[in-house]
């Protein structure tokens, strides 16, 4: 028996792990690691079940490809990468580089190799069809944050710890362990935020895990967090109770977008009494230290940007931004990566089809099947997807099911035969996750506690087995015309030497006027993973190393987070841009949306402890329990519609038979089904004796955030029906949990 340490990578709270293996590296146990400074031994069911997840015995090993027969068959990494030189050069040169899409699923921000070479496979497809799961999740964020401080990383954290009132809305952390706000034991952080005399409000239309442990619950009707918001903006103005200590520019705009908004207004549209919302904006104002929280039921919503902007502009009027006990920046170990200094612009390109403006260098997903089935010049023939299962996570997902068996060539970087890799032409396997070293980049910049770890590989590679970054650095090399033989070791020393002689000319950098050459052998690392992370290290304003990380293999606490607006605002103006054109704009359209009746029957997502997104439901461990794709519906709405065991949800772009499941938690009229599940007729054993539905059956694609061009899973208008089986033969035409034919 040994015992290893590591960082989960399986949600965002980074928590440290202490596994205990056999000689044959057979994982035997998963605890929390209590020396950790940060997650300090908490650990939940997903990260007991690291072991079970990495030892998945569907998980695939060998490169497969599909045959003319349209089976799957083993093959080298030479036939493998050999196959997917020819495709994509065959695409390249009939159609133009714009002929091949890129998809970088979630867990592309787990991994190192994901997220490092992402940019360079980008780069060298030359293409303007790159697009993400982050326009299935955050970029309202990001957008929101672009306009109001210029830069669209510069997203802030509640400083939970020293916090004195709390405003969550549109995010249970309790169950996601947070959501781009990276703090383990979220749980035990509210309790001890109440146990210090501070107080929790959440605002949701269910009574979450994180409704449950708070001081107050308020439903809102989904999809209205806007109008509530504008309301708590109004108040703030109306009654003077504003305390704004940063430059800001736009106050009286604000002001006057404001006043369509007040409390009488917004209520009937929210569902949240006048009085409650004028009492929220009072208390935050009043409370010592405030912080606004929202996430993802609050970012997939028709006005997510427009929410998440009113979210950091109550942040601001109140007092609380970039502030102890308020909202503040995470100070990475790494240098910041992916800031450029330069005030955010949207929009430099469109897709061909819709016309969706380019955000962060991508496009939105919910025009991905639209560039595929539309001829034309620049139309879709080949895509790479990487880690990646939108056929599942993304809108109208059974229209990108069927555009995807249309393409020319499909290469895909997976661990396993999915609803979306099945229509690959080729699959690489990355390794177990425990043959791979771990650093958060994206989550480690999103901590509520400045903090950093790495973990190295637990388990070697076997021979002839392919890192996950060599995997991707082929795939690149390829994409720039370099060939399936090239080493992938060429493009590592490329970047680094480019990392390298940019610091050497930047003025105020560690390594300002050093050798080039000299740096390069100064750095220590057994792949180019982690030769980059000693570099961003290195770089960063800790003065840390690669070896520093090793010599701490628990992790190292960085300190209290500490004011930093100043460094990280990029406005042309140089100040807080409260009331940009393009946000007025969206408080035009909110304005006109206060007279449009509100619809019968809302449905929502959920969040559920024991999954993640599509990748969590083929582990036996979290199978079960309540990790099950059902529909809540409030008792009421039961009877109203005679509801049984099933009923069959409808709405514009489709309908599903799904298992009822009763629950005051929910508010009448609102219906909530989990994100992710469709699995039937899946190659995954465990998770296809319980499918489940794939809820993207009913989400419709050309219904977005306007600013953003994301998803909208929130707030989606659908209409129930009791299901009546027609019984033919002695049997249901129709199965438990399946979307009708």
């Amino acid at each position: 028996m040994r015992t290893a340490h590591r960082t989960c990578p399986l949600c965002d709270a980074v928590c440290g792990l202490r596994l205990t293996l056999d000689d044959s590296g057979h994982v035997t146990s998963v605890k929390g690691d209590p020396d950790d400074p940060f997650s300090k031994g908490f650990i939940c069911p997903k990260g007991a079940s690291l072991g079970h997840l990495d030892e998945d015995p569907d998980r695939l090993r060998v490169p497969m490809m599909r045959g003319e027969d349209d089976e799957w068959h083993e093959v080298t990494w030479e036939e493998a990468f050999g196959a997917v030189d020819r495709g994509l050069k065959r695409v390249i040169d009939t159609h133009g580089r714009d002929a091949v899409a890129l998809y970088l699923g979630n867990p592309t921000f787990h991994t190192m190799g994901g997220i490092l070479y992402r940019g360079a496979l980008g780069q060298a497809l030359g293409t303007r069809n790159i697009y993400s799961a982050s326009t299935i999740d955050q970029m309202p964020k990001h957008v929101a944050c672009g306009y109001l401080f210029g830069d669209p990383l510069a997203i802030s954290v509640p400083d939970i710890d020293r916090t004195d009132y709390l405003l969550v809305l549109g995010a249970n952390p309790v169950e996601s362990n947070g959501s781009l706000c990276t703090a383990p034991d979220f749980p035990g952080r509210l309790k001890a935020l109440r146990r210090r005399g501070g107080k929790l409000v959440v605002v949701d239309p269910r009574r979450t895990r994180t409704a449950a442990v708070a001081d107050e619950h308020l439903f809102v009707r989904p999809g209205t967090d806007a109008f509530l918001l504008f309301g708590i903006v109004h108040t703030l103005l109306a009654e003077d109770l504003a305390t704004i200590d940063l430059e800001v520019a736009g106050l009286e705009e604000l002001r006057r977008l404001a006043e369509d908004f007040t409390p009488e207004i917004v209520s009937p549209v929210c569902g949240v009494p006048a009085e409650r919302i004028v009492r929220l904006a009072r208390e935050l104002a009043a409370a010592p230290t405030a912080a606004v929280y929202s996430r993802i039921g609050a970012c997939t919503v028709e006005f997510g940007t427009a929410t998440q902007w009113l979210v950091d502009v109550i942040n601001i009027l109140t007092g609380n931004f970039d502030r102890p006990g308020g909202v503040m920046f995470t100070r990475t170990a790494t240098m910041d990566l992916g800031r450029t200094g330069e005030p955010y612009t949207t929009g430099r390109w469109h897709s061909r089809v819709r016309g969706m403006p380019e955000s962060l260098g991508e496009l939105p997903v919910a025009t991905l099947a639209d560039e595929i089935e539309t001829p034309g010049h620049g139309q879709v023939k080949a895509l790479i997807a990487v880690a990646g299962n939108p056929v599942l996570s993304a809108p109208g997902g059974p229209r990108l099911d069927r555009a995807l068996r249309d393409l020319d060539f499909m290469v895909c970087v997976d661990p396993y035969l999915n609803e979306t890799t099945r229509h690959a032409n080729v699959i690489l396997p990355p390794p177990r996750i425990l043959q791979m070293p771990h650093y958060d980049f994206l989550l480690l910049s999103v901590t509520v506690r400045n903090y950093t770890r790495f973990s190295p590989a637990i388990l070697p590679l076997e021979p002839g087995q392919l890192s996950e970054g060599e995997i991707m650095a082929r795939l690149t090399l390829i994409a720039s015309g370099q060939g399936a033989g090239a080493d992938p070791g060429a493009l590592d020393e490329m970047m680094l030497e480019q990392i390298l002689g940019g610091a050497t000319q930047a003025p105020g950098s560690p390594f300002e006027g050093q050798d080039v050459a000299e740096l390069r052998a100064s750095l220590q690392g057994n792949s180019g993973p982690e030769l980059l992370l000693d570099v961003f290290l290195r770089l960063g304003s800790h003065g840390l190393s690669l070896a520093a990380l090793l010599e701490s293999p628990h992790g190292i606490d960085l300190g209290p987070l500490e004011p930093r607006l100043p460094e990280l605002l990029c406005t042309v103006s140089g100040r807080v841009e409260l009331a940009p054109p393009p946000l007025a704009e969206e408080a035009a359209r909110l304005r006109e949306r206060l007279a449009t009746p509100a619809p019968e029957m809302l449905l929502i997502g959920r969040r559920q402890l024991r999954s993640n997104n599509s990748w969590l439901h083929n582990v036996p461990t979290l199978a079960g329990g309540s990790n099950q794709c059902t529909l809540q519906v409030h008792p009421d709405d039961v009877t109203r519609l005679g509801l049984g065991e099933q009923a069959v949800v409808r709405s514009a772009n489709g309908e599903l038979v799904v298992p009822v499941e009763p629950t005051e938690t929910i508010m009448p009229g609102v219906v909530s089904l989990p994100h992710g599940w469709g699995h039937a007729g899946s190659s995954q054993r465990i998770a296809a004796e319980q499918p489940g539905v794939n809820a993207n059956v009913l989400t419709d694609e050309s219904v977005v955030d306007v600013p953003s061009g994301n998803a909208v899973f929130n707030g989606v208008p659908v209409t129930l029906a009791p299901y009546e089986p027609v019984e033919s033969a002695g049997a249901r035409s129709l199965p438990l949990a399946s979307a009708p034919a």
